[in-house]
């Protein structure tokens, strides 16, 4: 799959509305998929282990979407092969009295994934441009009044894209994700989590409150993302009112990224070598 179809290139003005929602590419059902997403995640497993072991780089995914875009399950059957020792996954809700009194990447930082490690934000630090802007919170943000101005959000994407850059020159990689779906399949979805009781607490009446901003929220998100894709930080814009394709996407573009960091065992030198044929010799010689 090419997957730099998704890919947004920087310096690229974002149009969400010009880009498909529903793509499956070459495939034509989740079946089909199916076979080639179990094969990345076993990949990815193989990989992790290199990772781990090698210690040195670690890999940081990012996932924003409207409410109902799927991240949690995209989370949930992308990572599904991953060894939870290596890995770390974080859901950044609203910020607490204690967030407040830092800067709005303190929590950020305290959340990052260790050399080895693959970090997972289920959102992230783009919701200081997100759901920030659309709702003004800016001005609960104990903020001095004079740093509160028209250019915020520009400041913001530049505060963004030095933290992700000072990662990507400390040995952290960063790919992000927007999983775009369709308005009409955020209804649909929606209506299922009313209709389906074992789905009922997914659903709140903040939901629909939230839906009556959708352009705001495209518009939010078309800026920040045409802000802040960078070589070293880029975005992918993700079909995703199909599910099993958006799974399928996300498993490539992770597969690739790894393959990048070309992660191994550590090479043993002679010293550890032959410690180990030592500890082999005394093994054996247990009664």
């Amino acid at each position: 799959m090419n997957y730099n179809q998704f890919r947004v290139m920087p310096n690229t003005k974002v149009e969400l509305s010009k880009i498909s929602t529903s793509d499956t590419g070459k495939y034509k059902s989740k079946k089909e998929a199916a076979a080639k997403l179990k094969e990345n995640i076993k990949k990815m497993a193989e990989l992790q282990a290199k990772l781990y072991a090698q210690d040195k780089y670690s890999l940081l995914i990012v996932f924003q979407a409207m409410d109902a875009a799927g991240k949690d399950g995209t989370i949930k059957h992308v990572m599904s092969g991953l060894n939870p020792q290596g890995t770390q996954v974080y859901s950044f809700k609203q910020p607490s009295q204690t967030d407040l009194q830092h800067d709005y990447l303190w929590r950020i930082n305290k959340a990052l994934p260790e050399r080895g490690n693959i970090g997972i934000f289920n959102r992230s630090h783009y919701e200081e441009v997100l759901i920030v802007r659309v709702h003004d919170l800016i001005k609960y943000q104990k903020l001095p009044d004079k740093l509160i101005n028209n250019n915020i959000w520009q400041q913001r994407y530049r505060q963004i894209n030095n933290f992700e850059k000072h990662l990507y020159e400390n040995g952290t990689n960063v790919i992000k994700f927007f999983l775009h779906v369709s308005k009409e399949e955020q209804k649909k979805r929606f209506l299922k989590r009313i209709e389906n009781p074992a789905k009922n607490w997914k659903f709140s009446e903040a939901d629909i409150k939230e839906r009556a901003y959708w352009n705001d929220y495209q518009k939010a998100y078309q800026e920040a993302i045409s802000a802040t894709s960078k070589s070293y930080a880029p975005w992918f814009i993700i079909p995703a009112d199909k599910k099993w394709f958006t799974r399928l996407v996300v498993s490539e573009i992770i597969v690739e990224a790894m393959q990048k960091l070309k992660p191994d065992f550590p090479k043993l030198n002679k010293k550890q070598l032959a410690e180990l044929k030592r500890a082999k010799v005394l093994l054996l010689q247990e009664s």
